[in-house]
């Protein structure tokens, strides 16, 4: 595997360098730039490709959080923040883990080492989607095709996803973020960190839990229920 390219961003001067230090111990990691303002990080990332961000998140102008979903097609995130709270929030945005400074270079090479196993499973996975309406999926050693409109759901099972359709079903590695630029609104939707489901294969809604027409119970995160039940038309 290619070293990794990556950049740190940090408003404070002594947690950039120290990050920017641990980095250079890393031998599949290579420190392309480090920056101090998040302005300067995002045109950046806007002309140039990396593999990996460290990103603090409360910094002036623009904090971490808002700068990764303004990227079209964010690389890996490890968000690094001295507030516990926020780890939830980074999550969401799709990170893919956090840092609470003082960063420990253990937990820091835990959290690349993650970070690598990730890119290296989206660089290996073994979803092809050839058109709008189609994929082919890598399961038991040979190609299948799958129609989109057949999925009732997906889940995330560690390295691999579960793709459910009417009577079968498919195991594949993948990640879920994967499926997320293959599944896409308004007739996917995310309801929670591992399952994606068709919105025409629900059922019936009850509390936080949605049951899809096979009968699987699926529940629902909370920052997810009122954007599901708009996309529903429910009020």
């Amino acid at each position: 595997m290619e070293k990794l390219r990556c950049i740190v961003l940090d408003d404070e001067p002594i947690g950039r360098e120290i990050i920017e230090n641990f980095v250079k111990e890393i031998d599949f990691l290579e420190l392309v730039d480090s920056f101090e303002d998040p302005v300067k990080a995002l045109m950046f990332l806007e002309n140039n490709n990396v593999d990996l961000i460290f990103s603090d998140i409360q910094m002036p102008k623009i904090n971490g959080l808002d700068l990764v979903k303004s990227l079209e097609n964010p690389p890996v995130i490890i968000f690094i923040t001295a507030h516990r709270d926020f780890a939830l929030d980074g999550f969401e945005t799709g990170a893919t883990d956090y840092l609470v400074k003082p960063v420990r270079f253990d937990r820091f090479l835990k959290a690349v080492n993650k970070a690598k196993d990730y890119i290296s499973l989206k660089q290996n996975s073994t979803v092809h989607q050839v058109n709008s309406d189609r994929i082919f999926i890598k399961s038991d050693g040979k190609l299948t095709k799958i129609l989109l409109d057949e999925i009732l759901y997906v889940e995330a099972q560690g390295d691999y996803l579960k793709i459910v359709i009417q009577n079968e079903t498919y195991t594949t590695l993948a990640t879920l973020k994967s499926m997320d630029e293959v599944l896409t609104l308004p007739k996917f939707f995310r309801v929670q960190r591992s399952f994606i489901i068709n919105l025409e294969a629900i059922r019936s809604l009850s509390g936080n839990m949605v049951e899809l027409v096979n009968g699987k119970s699926i529940s629902i995160a909370l920052n997810k229920k009122e954007e599901l039940f708009q996309l529903l038309g429910i009020r």
